[in-house]
C-alpha cells in the first residue's frame, strides 16, 4: 500500500487495512486534520477532499454506513453502487470498495478472512458492543463461507480502559452483560474497557486470541486521534479495509 497520508497500517492476510489519523488533511478549526466526517460541522468540500485522499490510499472508493451505536450489519450488494445505510457495520467480498467505519473513541474493529475473501468493518462503541455488533459481524461473514478460526481482527485506535470514565451504574450494568468490560480509571474511578470486552467477544465467537490486535493507541491520551472525550466539538478518524 503507498500512501503519503500518515496512516497506521494493519497486517490482514488477503486485504488491505489502516486506520486514518488526524494530520494529514486539509480541515481548518475544530477539525483540523484529517477529519472524514460530514456531520460535525465541518466545512463539507473539505470532508470531500480529505475522503478522496483516503480512498487514494487504500486504491479504492471508500463505504461508509450512517453510523447510530446499533448491532445492525450491512452486508453490501455483489455490484453496482452502495447506498448510504444506517448500520454501524458492513461486510463484503466485493475487491471494488473500502469499507470504512468512523470513530472519535469508540472501537473501530475490522476484520478479515482470507480464505472466503470476506472483509467487515464494524463500530463497536458501548451500545454497540454490549448489543452484538461484533457478534452478528462474524454471523454475517460466515454466510460468506468464513470461519472465525480463519479470521483476523484488529481494532484500532480508541479510548483505553484506565481514560473511559464512566458512571459506577452504568460501568455495573454493563459487566453484568459483559464481564470483561469491567475496569477503574488511572485515579481509582469507575471505567470500561471497551477493548477487552471486544476480545472477549471475539475469542467466544471462536476467533483464535492470537489473531486479535488490540494494542492500538489510546485516543483521548494521543492527540494524533480525534476524540470526542476531549473535545466534543471535533472530527473523525477511520477504520478502513478492501479486499485484495
Amino acid at each position: 500500500m503507498s500512501s503519503a497520508l500518515p496512516v497506521r497500517a494493519s497486517r490482514h492476510r488477503g486485504a488491505r487495512a489502516l486506520f486514518t489519523g488526524r494530520t494529514g488533511g486539509v480541515s481548518t478549526g475544530d477539525f483540523t486534520g484529517l477529519n472524514l466526517a460530514r456531520h460535525v460541522g465541518d466545512d463539507a468540500e473539505c470532508v470531500e477532499h480529505n475522503r478522496q485522499l483516503v480512498a487514494e490510499a487504500v486504491g479504492a472508493p471508500l463505504v461508509f454506513v450512517d453510523q447510530v451505536h446499533s448491532a445492525d450489519v450491512h452486508v453490501l450488494p455483489e455490484t453496482g453502487p452502495v447506498p448510504v445505510v444506517t448500520a454501524d457495520a458492513l461486510v463484503t467480498t466485493r475487491r471494488d470498495v473500502a469499507l470504512a467505519i468512523m470513530v472519535a473513541d469508540c472501537l473501530p474493529v475490522l476484520l478479515s478472512d482470507p480464505v472466503s475473501g470476506t472483509v467487515a468493518a464494524a463500530h463497536a462503541g458501548r451500545a454497540g458492543l454490549l448489543g452484538g455488533v461484533l457478534e452478528r459481524t462474524v454471523v454475517e461473514m460466515a454466510r460468506f463461507g468464513a470461519r472465525p478460526e480463519d479470521v483476523t481482527v484488529t481494532v484500532g485506535p480508541s479510548i483505553c480502559g484506565q481514560c473511559y470514565e464512566v458512571p459506577e451504574q452504568m460501568r455495573d450494568q454493563a459487566a453484568e452483560l459483559l464481564p470483561a468490560v469491567h475496569a477503574v480509571t488511572r485515579w481509582g474511578t469507575p471505567a470500561l474497557d471497551l477493548r477487552a470486552g471486544a476480545v472477549a467477544v471475539l475469542t467466544e465467537a471462536g476467533v483464535p486470541a492470537a489473531a486479535i490486535d488490540a494494542g492500538a493507541a489510546c485516543t483521548l491520551e494521543d492527540e494524533e486521534y480525534f476524540s470526542y472525550r476531549r473535545a466534543a466539538r471535533t472530527g473523525r478518524f477511520a477504520g478502513v479495509i478492501r479486499r485484495e
